[in-house]
């Protein structure tokens, strides 16, 4: 079977990994959203401006599921480390 870093393609849709690079999307809180469209998250100490089409509409403290400078997804509850 053909694997990405350490996952195997079959791996199921829930996995934080990107199907066609094998890199791993990360969970990060809004800090501010300067601009619709828009947010700049921060994980870690560290902040980045992420694009928030695909999740509409964010406020700060929501938890974003974020992979090159693109939120994925919004998380809730027990993904969101609620």
């Amino acid at each position: 079977m053909t694997t990405l870093p350490g996952r195997p393609i079959s791996a199921p849709a829930d996995a934080p990994a990107c199907v066609t690079c094998g890199d791993v999307a990360v969970a990060a809180t809004v800090a501010a959203v300067p601009a619709a469209g828009t947010a700049v998250v921060e994980r870690g100490g560290a902040r980045e401006e992420v694009a928030t089409e695909l999740v509409g509409a964010v406020a700060p403290g929501d938890v974003l599921l974020c992979h090159a400078g693109v939120a994925l997804e919004r998380l809730r509850g027990a993904e969101a480390g609620a």
